[in-house]
């Protein structure tokens, strides 16, 4: 099992910045076979995390969305596992998600939007949920805190 497990429960983040750090102290915790999913509304701060776990990773970069190509692989610069980052949102099933062909055993992977899309997959994964904190404001901002939930799944 991989080091996450100490992240486990719930933290506020503040800022983007915050939230890129969380990911950089993620990355060094990950190993090959961890899977992550991201979830949250759009804008919640999935890929600002991803780009922090990438450089917690040390993988070539940059680390960004990968909505239009579905999946992006970053090799390791330090003889590390790469990192697959994974955009679900325009998925239709989990068997797309497996049609991928993905290198779960030996990469860290990290599925945006995709919470109910991993079954299957693994036993078991890692799941973080990124929450918009100030519930009752419609016109959030991009530094408004958000609360990070990390838990294991199933």
């Amino acid at each position: 099992m991989s080091g996450i497990a100490a992240f486990e429960g719930r933290r506020e983040i503040a800022t983007a910045s915050e939230m890129e750090q969380l990911g950089r102290d993620l990355g060094g915790a990950l190993r090959a076979g961890d899977l992550v999913v991201l979830t949250g509304p759009l804008g919640a701060g999935k890929t600002t995390l991803t780009r922090g776990i990438g450089a917690g990773l040390a993988v070539r970069g940059p680390v960004q969305s990968p909505t239009f190509v579905i999946a992006r692989t970053h090799p390791s610069e330090v003889d590390g596992p790469p990192l697959v980052h994974v955009d679900a949102y325009r998925l239709g099933s989990p068997a797309e998600l497996d049609d991928l062909g993905l290198d779960l055993d030996r990469s860290v992977t990290i599925v945006e939007w995709g919470r109910d899309m991993v079954d299957g997959l693994l036993d078991s994964w890692w799941e973080i949920e990124i929450e918009r904190g100030v519930a009752d404001t419609v016109d959030l901002e991009d530094d408004d805190p958000r609360v990070v939930t990390v838990s294991r799944r199933p």
